[in-house]
C-alpha cells in the first residue's frame, strides 16, 4: 500500500517527503510535480511568503529514466526564506543573539495547546510545524500518486464554490459538462480563475470580499468542491470500520490545516429531506453498468464507490492569523494581550482546493491496489481492465 510522510519546518532549510508503495513503471516528470506545487501557490489573497518561495521539488530516489522503480521516492523542496531564519531557527547550538520568545498564542491556532502538550516555553516550534507550509511537501508527494491514478483512467479535480459570503451562483450544468471530460478538465478551468471559481461574476464577487477582508485586517474561509472521475464500482469495503472508503476520504480532507468540515454528496441537504427525495434510484443502464439520474450519495454507497462521480465538499475556516488581532494572553505573565501576529494570507481557499486534490489521491490509489494488487503499473492496469470487463458482463442485457 502507498503511504507518505513529510518533514520540515516552515522556516527551516527545506521540506521533504518520502512516498512508499508506488508500483514500478509510473511515468514521472519534474514538470508534473512542479506544476502541482505552482498550483498550490496561486490564488488571490495569498500573503508575502508566496513572493519569496517558488517551490521546486528535487527527486532524490525511487525514479530512474523517468519511471518509478518500486522503491521509496524521496523529494526535497528548498525553503528560500531559510537564509533569513538561520539564527532564529538554528538547529544545534543556540545563538548568542537575543531571540525573543513568542508567548502570546493566536485563537484558533495550534499555538496554545501545542505549547502545553510539548512543554515549550516559546510558541515558535509549534508555529513552524503546524504551519500550512507543510502542505507543499504533501502536494509534491501526492502528485506522484495522481500520476499513477491518471494512468488508470482516474482523475481528481476541484473548484471553489464560496469564499466568505461570496457564494457562487448555480454552475451545476457547467460542472457536469466538464466532468464528462474528466475531473482534471474541471480543475483546469478552475485554475484559470484567480480564486478557482467558475464564472467571471463569481470570481469578481470573491475578489471584492477578499479585498474588503484585507482592508479590515480580517481573513476568509470557504467551501471546496472535489470530484473524482473514472473510479470503478467496488473500491472500498463495508466489512470493517477501518476499510470504509468514505471514512478514509473524510479523514484525508480533515487532515488539511484549517479544514473543519467534510461532506459527501449533498449530505447536509439530504438530512433535511425524506428518503424518497434522497436516495439515487437505479436503472438498468448501459454496458458500463447500472445508471442513476441523480448523485446525491456523492458516488459512495455502503462506503464503496458505486460507479458514479465521487463528490466531496470541504469547509475551510478563516486563517487564524489576523492583522487586526483578537484577544489573547501572555502565557508567561498571564496578562491580557492582543494575539501574536505572524505573516499570513487573507484567504488561502484556492490553495486548499489543490491540497484537497492531493491528499485524496493516496486514499483512492490504495483502494484500487487493494482491489487489483500488482507491483508494476502494467499488472495493475491489466487487472483493472479485467475487472471493468467483468462489471460490464454482469450488467449486459441478455
Amino acid at each position: 500500500m502507498i503511504r507518505y510522510f513529510t518533514a520540515g519546518e516552515s522556516h527551516g532549510p527545506a521540506l521533504s517527503a518520502i512516498v512508499e508503495g508506488l508500483p514500478a513503471g509510473i511515468t514521472i516528470s519534474p514538470e508534473n510535480i512542479n506544476n502541482e506545487l505552482a498550483r498550490r501557490q496561486q490564488g488571490y489573497g495569498r500573503g508575502g511568503r508566496m513572493k519569496i518561495e517558488t517551490d521546486k521539488a528535487v527527486v532524490l530516489s525511487g525514479v530512474r529514466f523517468g519511471k518509478t522503480i518500486g522503491s521509496p521516492v524521496s523529494l526535497q523542496i528548498e525553503n528560500k526564506d531559510w537564509k533569513n531564519w538561520t539564527v532564529k531557527m538554528a538547529q544545534f547550538e543556540k545563538p548568542d543573539a537575543d531571540i525573543p520568545a513568542i508567548t502570546i498564542p493566536r485563537p484558533g491556532h495550534a499555538d496554545l495547546t501545542g505549547m502545553i502538550k510539548y512543554g515549550f516555553e516559546d510558541i515558535r516550534p509549534v508555529i513552524e510545524r503546524a504551519s500550512a507550509r507543510e502542505t507543499a511537501a504533501r502536494v509534491a508527494a501526492c502528485s506522484l500518486v495522481k500520476a499513477f491514478l491518471r494512468s488508470a483512467g482516474i482523475q481528481i479535480g476541484s473548484y471553489v464554490s464560496s469564499i466568505g459570503s461570496a457564494e457562487a451562483t448555480s454552475s451545476s450544468h457547467r460542472v457536469q459538462e466538464l466532468l464528462e471530460k474528466g475531473a482534471e478538465t474541471l480543475a483546469r478551468e478552475a485554475d484559470a480563475s484567480c480564486v478557482r471559481m467558475l464564472g467571471k461574476e463569481n470570481e469578481e464577487n470573491a475578489v471584492a470580499a477578499i479585498d474588503k477582508a484585507r482592508e479590515e485586517g480580517d481573513t476568509l474561509g470557504g467551501i471546496i468542491e472535489l470530484f473524482i472521475t473514472g473510479a470503478p464500482m467496488g473500491l472500498g469495503s463495508y466489512v470493517q470500520h477501518d476499510r470504509r472508503l468514505d471514512a478514509e476520504l473524510a479523514s484525508a480532507l480533515i487532515s488539511i490545516q484549517a479544514v473543519k468540515g467534510v461532506e459527501i454528496g449533498t449530505a447536509f441537504e439530504n438530512a433535511r429531506k425524506p428518503g424518497s427525495q434522497v436516495h439515487d434510484e437505479l436503472f438498468p443502464g448501459t454496458e458500463n453498468g447500472p445508471s442513476r439520474k441523480t448523485n446525491r450519495a456523492g458516488g459512495l454507497e455502503g462506503s464503496m464507490t458505486n460507479g458514479s462521480v465521487i463528490h466531496l465538499r470541504a469547509a475551510m475556516k478563516p486563517i487564524a492569523t489576523l492583522m487586526s488581532p483578537l484577544h489573547s494572553f501572555d502565557i508567561t505573565s498571564m496578562d491580557a494581550h492582543l494575539s501574536h501576529i505572524e505573516r499570513s494570507d487573507t484567504c488561502a481557499v484556492p490553495a486548499c482546493s489543490v491540497i484537497a486534490e492531493a491528499v485524496t489521491a493516496p486514499v483512492i490509489a490504495n483502494a484500487l491496489l487493494k482491489k487489483t494488487g500488482g507491483d508494476h503499473l502494467d499488472e495493475v492496469l491489466e487487472r483493472l481492465e479485467a475487472y471493468r470487463e467483468e462489471i460490464a458482463a454482469r450488467f449486459k442485457r441478455q
